[in-house]
């Protein structure tokens, strides 16, 4: 007479979106179900739940002459691992008829739980080089039988309240070029910007102020992007990959004119909130407002930006915009449309600095195992449109001393 097994399981969700989303001390808890047509004698039900940063990349060095070799970097860190047993006994090794519990035809349900860390926990993600995940496995014993296995992932949020003096300061910065062709020298390009404050949720827009002066002989962009930055650290070596999450282009700017941005609104899209404390993975953002100045190196500005769980207070702004209702509601956010293409590496960054900088992966490879999704639409996002690396951001353009004559405009 054949048996029929079903077996997985399910979480307890706290949101309303039923979305399994925990964070550190929360009380993780489940059941395990087992389906059963016909009659079935277990040794044991057991559970492990574990949680884990990991890196891995490889590099390629030379050895010599036509010899060369692959050196692999890679790291991990722990944060949960916790085993219980539902049913049976710790030794299931042997296959002694002794001990066996008995489980009828029908649906059987084995709740668990278990408490995670109440120290602080790296966020779920899934990176070029590196992950955080968290699971919960359940293995069935049975007598001269392979196990049989399931496993089902959760989501940790390591909350970041954005409500705090050093995310609510402002940040602002001032910065000039002057073109030079041969012998002639055109007048200056100037650039100021400023955010209303450091610290934003998925979903926000961030207004931005700036004013672009150009006294240049050439037609000018004014642009400004969100990038984010992932930065994997293993055996005293890094490796980082910067990629864009949004963009908007001003209008453009020919010579002696001026154009001003007052709170221009560029979208937060749902992006995965920063990571500072994992000491193997680092997920950075930052606001670049930049000037595309065609067959010269652009004129930029880095403002850093910290991406939180926990929205802005309704007093914590007189000119906030407008902040989600729950730290989780842009759980169920939609993708935004694809964003223009961002300026090119070398538009940016000199070659110098190319050269010094860390090497590039030719080509981004799919990423290994299923990408944690803070809402299901952003499990199914396409490849990032802009991977490169640039230790040295604000170094990119340099500040050149500004002409004394006045711009035409003035």
């Amino acid at each position: 007479k054949s048996v029929g097994i079903i077996f997985f399981l399910s979480y307890d969700c706290l949101n309303d979106s039923n979305v399994p989303v925990f964070s550190s001390g929360d009380c993780v808890s489940g059941r395990v179900v087992i389906e059963v047509t016909g009659e079935i004698r277990v040794k044991s039900l057991k559970i492990h739940a574990k949680g884990f940063a990991k890196v891995r990349w490889t590099e390629s060095r030379n050895a010599g002459s036509n010899t060369a070799y692959t050196q692999n970097y890679t790291d991990e860190v722990e944060y949960l691992n916790h085993k219980d047993i539902l049913i049976g006994h710790e030794r299931d090794d042997d296959n002694s008829e002794e001990g066996l519990t008995t489980i009828h035809s029908g649906r059987h349900e084995y709740a668990f739980s278990l408490e995670l860390p109440q120290t602080p926990l790296a966020t779920s993600f899934e990176g070029k080089h590196g992950s955080v995940r968290y699971w919960v496995k359940a293995e069935l014993h049975r007598p001269w039988l392979l196990p049989m296995k399931t496993k089902k992932e959760f989501t940790v949020f390591e909350h970041i309240d954005i409500n705090t003096p050093l995310l609510l300061s402002p940040q602002a910065g001032t910065k000039d070029k002057t073109l030079c062709c041969w012998f002639c020298t055109s007048g200056p390009i100037s650039l100021s910007a400023k955010i209303e404050r450091k610290g934003y949720t998925p979903g926000e827009s961030i207004q931005i102020f700036a004013e672009i002066e150009n006294c240049s002989s050439r037609m000018v962009v004014p642009k400004a992007a969100i990038y984010q930055t992932q930065t994997f650290y293993a055996k005293g070596k890094m490796k980082e990959v910067k990629q864009l999450v949004a963009n908007l282009r001003g209008e453009s700017l020919s010579s002696g004119k001026t154009e001003t941005w007052s709170g221009k609104m560029l979208k937060i899209p749902p992006v995965s909130p920063s990571i500072l404390d994992c000491s193997i993975i680092r997920v950075e953002y930052s606001l670049m407002v930049y000037v595309d100045i065609p067959g010269a190196i652009n004129l930029s500005l880095n403002l850093p930006l910290v991406i939180g769980t926990i929205p802005l207070h309704p007093f914590g702004s007189r000119t906030s915009s407008v902040s989600s209702q729950c730290s989780m509601s842009w759980l169920g956010m939609g993708l935004p449309e694809r964003p223009e293409a961002p300026p090119s590496y070398a538009e940016i960054v000199t070659e110098e600095q190319r050269r010094s900088s860390l090497e590039v992966p030719a080509a981004r490879e799919e990423l290994d195992g299923p990408l944690f999704a803070y809402i299901h639409e952003f499990r199914f996002q396409p490849p990032p449109l802009y991977s490169e690396i640039d230790p040295n951001p604000d170094h990119a353009s340099r500040t050149e001393e500004r002409r004394l004559d006045a711009c035409p405009s003035r």
